[in-house]
């Protein structure tokens, strides 16, 4: 299919794509499932080889997965997607650091870290070559992989990954921010773990007083997570 057709029928597949979305986002799973699939084989029909277009499809069926606890079908979709990206973009485009990020993040909830591992640093260095030193986006991989060492207990790795997360998050949206508590907490249960209870402390009691600003309450909430 290709012309004006072509154009039609991949706004068709978006807009079944977009149903489907909206479906996952209110948690009906089994309302969003077919969508997702009727709008990757209507892709698949007309666009040849797989686009990126695709991938993003893939990636957001793996993310219904993923949810449902159905972890080794969203790693097969995942893996799909990426291997569509880095044929469609080249190894090193931002959008294949996601489709990484995503299938690590898929891994770890399987409890196989040493598979995600790699998958966070090649995401990192993919960032890190595309983006400014200090962007947002990096702040999520930093964490996730700070996350990763500190429950194998690799806390000399965890820590500088934490607190370059922090900072990123502090320059980015404030010191203020629900997201700097959550990851001072992150630093205070690592220090814990050593026996840096004063440090630990200190962090704890700075974390407490940014929930307190900004909610009014020193309990977490689900928008700080």
């Amino acid at each position: 299919m290709n012309g004006a057709g072509g154009a039609e029928g991949r706004a068709d597949a978006g807009e079944v794509n977009d149903v489907a979305l909206m479906y996952h986002d209110q948690g009906r799973y089994g309302d969003a499932e077919p969508l997702y699939h009727g709008s990757l084989a209507m892709l698949q029909e007309m666009l040849r080889p797989n686009p990126p277009a695709v991938a993003a499809t893939l990636g957001n069926l793996a993310a219904l997965y993923e949810e449902e606890g159905r972890y080794p079908e969203a790693a097969r979709l995942c893996h799909r997607s990426v291997e569509i990206l880095e044929r469609a973009l080249g190894p090193n485009h931002l959008a294949v650091a996601v489709g990484l990020h995503n299938l690590a993040l898929v891994y770890e909830h399987q409890g196989e870290d040493m598979e995600a591992e790699p998958l966070y640093r090649r995401a990192l260095s993919i960032l890190e070559q595309n983006l400014p030193p200090e962007h947002f986006g990096t702040a999520s991989i930093l964490n996730n992989l700070a996350r990763l060492y500190y429950r194998r207990a690799r806390y000399t790795e965890a820590e500088p990954l934490y607190r370059h997360s922090v900072t990123i998050l502090e320059k980015t949206l404030g010191p203020d921010h629900p997201a700097v508590a959550e990851s001072l907490r992150n630093i205070a249960d690592l220090y814990r773990a050593e026996g840096r209870a004063a440090e630990a402390e200190a962090l704890d009691r700075r974390s407490t007083a940014i929930r307190q600003t900004a909610h009014g309450s020193s309990k977490s909430c689900n928008g700080c997570r």
